[in-house]
């Protein structure tokens, strides 16, 4: 028994190392850092680029990679990237880590080459040494994961308790103004909480390597489980969350004792411990009302900040036809150019065209539940995973017909969205996209993972409708399907749940003071998007004739939303763009340049979502941006021109212009 401890204690090291070091940046920067993972690839795979493939020893390349590399990546990506978010929005912060947690891997790739055997070396010397410790075995490995925690204990408690350093972070954490009037700057401060972060990120990945492998996947999967730890700390007790993440890493070893660890239901079940608890941390938290936002810095810092942050005033004064008619033919522009593409390409490009299609209508989930609703759902793609895996079993093995069995798969999975809706109304945002990840975890693990659903991978046969079967036909259903789902959502921002919806979404204590209900609303929209994601996942095991469960992986997910996001949230055009996207580019990059340049997709796709940090509005809104002001300087043009030949006129004024141009932006780079 006690080997087994002694083993889940080394883990749940690991586990603390990564949940201390998230609870930190948290508190000092109200960043919940979701590139943790990928941070922590970075510098394990620096380490072994120079301790196996250049053949440094172990203490010149662990001192390079943890005291130069990891340091000097935390301080790049804040002045890139975490210096801009303090006072962003929650799901402009969460989105900009989740960019960075996309881009960072298969760029560390290029610099260092791609990894074939992912089998990597701690710091540990080797051969490894195995120790006896009343009667049980410890090896080295393990001995230096209890060291790392000890040190990384020892020397934080006493640098944040008993140094100026850790005065000047406490004070940063309570409010960034204040920490400037009182003389010290707090951009040094965050400097240097940031390269901290980094180095602790990449001991954890070095540590966690010899056992996980060295992959970004399996240390996003690693570094997921230390969320529950924080969110049982409720994001900023670093005691709690350490003792928890402890707990978590000893339990997971014991219970390897009483269940075969290689057996297929330890395979699902112990996977699934760590997001069941968060689960149950989040609810408890959520009944006891403790799970709401916490605001970074104080309100002097959230005063300053105001101005750069609050959202544009909407003027409905005006010719709403001519303002909306710029969007409006480039949305149409696009789905022509859509439409032709099927009749130009030969087979292989149009199925990767219908897949975009597909994809698209699956992300119009994302332009409901997060461009809409303002909310952060990480479990759309679960959503339409199951969505496939239902249509499978009622078309291929219930002989239903394939669009009624999308259709009534939809309508099954809805109400588990309506579940989590309701389950999660009194969280905060940020705890609503812990919840709906560690759902879409827990699905992935529990459900696509069984032997009738998995199929080595390529998951459920299902046929396209019969009407359908060729190539073209099935991608001018699927962009029909689109196009109907697009205008109900443009029918829905009109009415009156749409004005309720709006109203939600920029104060929902002020829709409760004109007497609308916030839990309706938020039902009413979380239902309509995971039905919309269903459809979604159900039309991409059509095109693909299987369900193919790994392409629902809630980290894929994350692609997708960076994708999404990088364009325009609140466009049903840019989620028809990301699709397309999605799959033309890497299809471009494979056939057409080296394999080396296979992953720029993924990367260029990550860098759009960081840049959500200075544009929040997406691509699209950026577009319309321009291309408002460029109408509004032509107008503004032709008005001084008739008013020097017409002398009696009155000029426009300058803030009627102003405001024109205002609505000329929104209106464009919002719309369709």
């Amino acid at each position: 028994m006690l080997s087994y401890v002694l083993a889940g204690l080394a883990l749940g090291s690991i586990y603390a190392i990564a949940a201390g070091s998230l609870v930190i940046t948290f508190v000092a920067s109200g960043i919940f850092n979701l590139a943790f993972a990928a941070m922590a690839f970075a510098v394990a795979r620096c380490f072994y680029f120079l301790d196996t493939e250049q053949g440094w020893p172990l203490l010149p390349a662990a001192l390079v990679s943890l005291g130069v590399f990891a340091p000097a990546l935390g301080v790049i990506l804040y002045g890139l990237l975490f210096r801009h978010l303090r006072l962003r929005s929650t799901l402009i912060k969460l989105v900009a880590t989740i960019g960075l947690s996309v881009a960072l891997p298969p760029l560390i790739n290029l610099i260092f080459g791609q990894l074939v055997n992912v089998t990597a070396p701690g710091l540990a010397p080797r051969p490894l040494h195995v120790f006896h410790v009343f009667g049980a075995v410890v090896n080295a490995d393990q001995l230096v994961a209890y060291l790392g925690l000890v040190l990384v204990l020892v020397v934080g408690v006493g640098v944040l308790r008993f140094t100026d350093v850790g005065l000047k972070v406490r004070a940063l954490v309570d409010s960034e103004a204040m920490t400037s009037l009182s003389g010290i700057s707090p951009g040094r401060v965050s400097v240097g909480v940031w390269a901290a972060s980094g180095v602790l990120a990449g001991l954890a990945g070095i540590l966690v390597a010899p056992t996980a492998g060295l992959s970004a996947e399996s240390m996003t999967g690693v570094m997921a489980t230390a969320f529950a730890a924080v969110v049982a700390a409720r994001l900023r007790s670093l005691p709690v969350a350490v003792l928890v993440a402890i707990a978590m890493g000893v339990a997971t070893g014991v219970v390897q004792k009483f269940i075969d660890p290689e057996s297929s239901f330890a395979a699902k079940a112990i996977p699934s411990v760590p997001f069941a608890l968060m689960l149950l941390f989040l609810l408890y938290h959520a009944f006891r009302g403790q799970a709401g936002d916490v605001l970074a810095g104080g309100g002097l810092d959230r005063s300053i900040g105001t101005q750069s942050n609050a959202p544009a005033s909407v003027s409905t004064s005006g010719n709403r036809i001519r303002r909306l008619r710029p969007g409006v033919v480039a949305a149409g522009a696009t789905i022509v150019v859509v439409a032709a593409l099927p009749l130009l390409m030969n087979d292989y490009w149009t199925g990767l065209v219908t897949a975009g299609i597909c994809c698209g209508i699956a992300l119009l989930s994302y332009t409901l539940v997060v461009g809409e609703g303002g909310m952060v759902w990480l479990s759309q793609i679960s959503f339409a995973g199951l969505g496939a895996v239902l249509t499978a079993e009622l078309a291929t093995n219930r002989g239903w017909s394939p669009l009624l069995a999308v259709a009534a798969a939809a309508l099954i999975v809805t109400p588990l969205g309506i579940l989590i809706g309701v389950l999660t109304i009194r969280l905060g945002e940020l705890y609503v996209a812990l919840v709906t990840l560690s759902f879409g975890l827990l699905v992935t693990t529990l459900v696509f993972t069984q032997d009738d659903i998995y199929a080595y991978g390529i998951g459920m046969d299902i046929e396209r409708p019969e009407f359908a079967t060729d190539p073209d036909t099935f991608a001018y259903l699927a962009l029909g399907t689109f196009l109907v789902i697009g205008l109900l959502i443009v029918n829905l921002r009109r009415s009156t749940t749409g004005l309720a919806v709006g109203a939600v979404r920029w104060s929902e204590n002020g829709a409760r003071t004109i007497g609308l209900s916030v839990v309706q609303t938020k039902v009413v929209l979380t239902a309509l998007a995971t039905f919309v994601a269903a459809v979604g996942g159900g039309f991409l095991a059509m095109n693909f004739q299987s369900t193919l469960p790994d392409s629902f992986n809630p980290f894929l997910g994350l692609v997708w939303l960076a994708v999404l996001v990088s364009i325009g949230s609140r466009s049903i055009v840019a989620a028809l763009v990301a699709g397309l996207m999605f799959y033309l580019m890497p299809g471009i990059f494979a056939t057409y340049l080296p394999s080396d340049f296979a992953r720029v997709p993924v990367i260029l796709f990550g860098l759009g979502a960081i840049a959500v940090a200075k544009n929040p509005e997406g691509a699209i809104a950026q577009i319309g941006h321009d291309l408002g002001g460029l109408i509004s300087r032509l107008r503004a043009g032709n008005g001084t021109a008739d008013a020097s030949s017409a002398p009696e006129t009155d000029p426009p004024r300058a803030n009627e212009v102003s405001q024109r141009s205002r609505s000329e932006e929104i209106k464009v780079g919002g719309g369709a």
